[in-house]
């Protein structure tokens, strides 16, 4: 399902069936890995399974999520790329949502970082009800710091998890005006 559409990209629900390649990909990039943790999804079945029982339970359970990213095509007979996901996630340490966001090596620097992660702020205000949104990065991901900075996030202080890992705290507030 289409959750909405920018210029240039295209936000839709992940599907198991249709995103297992894509995400299996994305699971085990390098970046992945290193900055939001190793899921060990190592085969096209596991990430269907990863997908359902992750993204797909997070859309029943909270009415919301992290979604597929798509590249629109120049040209109407091609398909839509997957570049990356952006969203949000329902994190039982958090007070509010946390917006997510990761892109295949190839596709990143490219803006649509920025792009996916500001038309969503924007779902999340006018048709989620949101009034704050929360954002965690390791301490050593200056990269994503950067971007949710630029978005309007302030940086608010370090966590720790419950599993005793340090992580940035972000916040920005949806209220309209």
């Amino acid at each position: 399902m289409k959750i909405l559409e920018t210029e240039r990209l295209s936000i839709r629900e992940i599907e198991a069936e249709l995103d297992a390649e894509f995400t299996l990909r994305l699971l085990n990039s390098p970046k992945f890995i290193k900055y939001i943790g190793d899921r060990k999804v190592r085969s096209v079945d596991e990430a269907r399974d990863f997908i359902r029982d992750r993204y797909r339970k997070s859309y029943e359970d909270h009415g919301y999520g992290l979604y597929a990213v798509e590249l629109k095509p120049d040209d109407k007979r091609q398909p839509f790329l997957p570049v990356g996901i952006c969203g949000f996630v329902r994190r039982v340490s958090l007070p509010a949502p946390d917006m997510g966001f990761a892109f295949l090596p190839e596709h990143e620097g490219k803006g649509y970082g920025f792009d996916s992660a500001n038309a969503l702020l924007k779902y999340g205000r006018e048709r989620l009800n949101f009034t704050e949104v929360l954002a965690i990065t390791t301490i050593d991901n200056e990269v994503s710091g950067k971007l949710l900075q630029k978005l309007g996030f302030a940086f608010e202080k370090q966590t720790e998890t419950p599993e005793g890992e340090i992580l940035n705290l972000y916040r920005i507030g949806l209220v309209t005006s």
